[in-house]
């Protein structure tokens, strides 16, 4: 990937960026797990192996890029978590920063998708189904428009 691309990406109000080569094929400026659910959703069965630019990947993020056919993952924030299923799929990543876990947005424990990504034998598929159901079940409104 061209590293330019990265440091525009960072500069930029988007918080995913998906590309194929060095082509932009998805942005997004929604937030939290948002954009990924929209990618998978809407354009992941037309690309297959792309590059993943996301503002933080936590272990959800992870899950649902490698879901999404990320071959490579880049962030300025990334946690040892996300590292797991990033290398057990055999998908490069590169972050700036890395720390243990993504917290909650008060900042006093891991994020709610953090610790749902977590539980039982969490696979890819597995945690995509499972943040669906979340969503449904808490009538949270999942605008993949």
């Amino acid at each position: 990937m061209n590293n330019l691309l990265f440091y525009q990406f960072l500069e930029s109000q988007d918080t995913l960026c998906v590309l194929e080569g060095n082509d932009k094929i998805f942005t997004s400026q929604k937030e939290a797990l948002f954009p990924l659910l929209e990618y998978i959703d809407r354009f992941s069965h037309l690309h297959p192996q792309v590059t993943i630019l996301d503002k933080t990947v936590g272990n959800t993020a992870a899950l649902l890029a490698i879901k999404g056919d990320a071959i490579k993952v880049y962030s300025p924030l990334g946690s040892q978590l996300a590292a797991g299923p990033l290398s057990r799929y055999n998908r490069e990543y590169h972050f700036t920063e890395i720390v243990p876990f993504i917290r909650s947005r008060d900042g006093r424990d891991m994020c709610p998708m953090g610790k749902l990504s977590l539980t039982g034998d969490m696979n890819p598929d597995g945690f995509y189904k499972a943040v669906k159901r979340y969503y449904e079940k808490n009538n949270k409104e999942l605008d993949l428009t």
